[in-house]
């Protein structure tokens, strides 16, 4: 039986599909939020009675997560020996967590009823406030799962896509919390200097979240430098990703596909550099 949507989604509190003062309250605080801060927390999303469902969906699921344990930059590129050893490009770091590609959540998925129902982008893209606003075309990345065990946890890094739009499931015993330095570059400017800075521990441009099951989160992860910290404890931390971009077509680079996913399909070479900016990825 295929889910519906609004069977998960708190209507009652975040009406997205009916026009209304509410539903516009809604999208002047969410946008206030990402102006200012870089990214939009609602709270209890997801009705914490369904959490369970969607608990399960990710435990079915779990066994075709591609795990890659190596060392990668914030970007995802290769090593620039050429450059400062301080560089951003150069700063390496352990990356120890997993990926549920996106061809494995089909018609029966919880995950991609809410991310293909017809009032949610439309909510997501308003918040934005994009002109300009597409789901991914990555068959491999638009509806993802994030599972990370203890020990686990992903470094300091930058999004391919524009906006990511994150729904926290389970999360670890301890750790697991998301730290983010907000605009840090723009879609002209790396700020090389600033990723230095972060990288460093510069508390001064760093904030934290802690996230709860439920919450759903709107981030421009693309100008705005994150990691998650480190899990402890047994319980496997559960987060789900909607990926949408600024450009149609759009998927993500070979490199990033190979690292996070375990595969290159043909639209990843065939779409290499296919980019609204010229950022390094």
């Amino acid at each position: 039986m295929q889910p519906i949507a609004r069977d998960y989604i708190d209507l009652d509190r975040y009406p997205i599909d009916r026009p209304g003062p509410l539903r516009e309250s809604l999208i002047a605080a969410a946008r206030e939020e990402i102006e200012s801060a870089g990214c939009a927390v609602l709270k209890g999303f997801v009705r914490a009675e369904r959490l369970p469902d969607l608990v399960a969906e990710c435990d079915r699921t779990a066994g075709f997560g591609h795990r890659n344990f190596n060392r990668t930059n914030p970007y995802f590129t290769t090593d620039r020996e050429d450059l400062p050893a301080s560089h951003p490009l150069r700063r390496f770091y352990d990356r120890s967590n997993a990926f549920v590609p996106a061809d494995h959540f089909g018609a029966d998925s919880i995950l991609r009823a809410i991310y293909e129902w017809p009032a949610f982008a439309p909510f997501i893209q308003q918040a934005l406030g994009e002109p300009h606003f597409h789901r991914y075309a990555d068959p491999l990345a638009d509806v993802i799962v994030n599972l990370a065990e203890e020990g686990g946890g992903f470094p300091w890094h930058f999004d391919t896509n524009n906006y990511t739009v994150t729904l926290a499931i389970q999360n670890a015993e301890h750790g697991g919390d998301f730290e983010y330095s907000p605009y840090l570059r723009t879609p002209t400017d790396e700020n090389y200097a600033g990723v230095e800075r972060v990288l460093d521990g510069d508390s001064a441009l760093i904030r934290t979240l802690r996230l709860e099951p439920g919450d759903l989160q709107i981030f421009k992860g693309r100008y705005s430098l994150h990691r998650v910290t480190p899990l402890t404890g047994s319980r496997m931390r559960y987060v789900a990703i909607f990926s949408y971009v600024e450009q149609p077509g759009m998927v993500g680079s070979p490199e990033r596909a190979r690292q996070l996913y375990g595969r290159v399909l043909p639209i990843h070479l065939e779409r290499a550099g296919l980019r609204a900016d010229a950022l390094v990825d």
